[in-house]
């Protein structure tokens, strides 16, 4: 059996009880866990395990696997409680979210141009695209059509479309609907104004760079 991932059901919870289901040295895994691994271009959880730091999550196929400090005591079977940095945790949600918005708008408004990257953490993050010219002429629209859709405090659905497969998606009624396995926010309000900067990369390559304003 896979970890269950509480870290979907209910993104805003930051401790739980669990039961360790398997230890090899200092890498373990769990039966379920609060704690994100890195996903999708969103940064893992920061956190303990029974107390014990986690150094490291790793997700492969439907499995987490947790790199936790060494010299540990946790053996087969024990119950833990599993703790995450909420602080950080939230940022990076409101910014992942931020993140889906101005990929959702670019696609929408401007011709669909090929993403190559995105990467989130807790101080920004960052969308890279395929783009003719500079993507700063467009920053000062899409900044304020996002932020709009923020002070809009619009609902956030997230649900399976494929349970068994762990295929999850966002939806905004209206707006759009994508599929995405990160952790969400429940309105877009909660984000708060956005910030963009341009970051040239070179060879036709722009980057949009996103920060929190507080």
């Amino acid at each position: 059996m896979a970890v269950k991932k509480i870290f979907w059901e209910n993104p805003y919870l930051t401790e739980i009880e669990t039961k360790v289901t398997n230890v090899d040295n200092d890498i373990i895994t769990l039966d379920k866990t609060i704690a994100f691994a890195f996903s999708g271009g969103q940064q893992s959880d920061s956190g303990t395990i029974g107390g014990y730091e986690i150094v490291k999550a790793e997700k492969y196929d439907k499995e987490i696997f947790y790199t936790i400090q060494p010299n540990h005591n946790l053996r087969l079977n024990d119950d833990v409680i599993v703790k995450i940095d909420w602080e950080k945790r939230y940022r990076l949600m409101r910014l992942h979210f931020a993140a889906e918005l101005v990929l959702e708008t670019v696609y929408q408004n401007y011709n669909h141009p090929e993403k190559i990257g995105a990467n989130i953490t807790a101080d920004k993050a960052r969308v890279d695209f395929y783009w003719n010219g500079k993507i700063s002429e467009i920053l000062p629209e899409l900044m304020d059509g996002i932020n709009n859709l923020i002070m809009s405090n619009l609902d956030i659905i997230s649900d399976f479309s494929d349970r068994d497969n762990e295929i999850r998606y966002w939806q905004i009624e209206g707006f759009a609907k994508v599929p995405c396995g990160g952790t969400h926010i429940r309105k877009t309000g909660e984000i708060g104004l956005i910030s963009l900067k341009r970051n040239n990369l070179g060879s036709g390559k722009e980057r949009i760079e996103i920060y929190l304003q507080s």
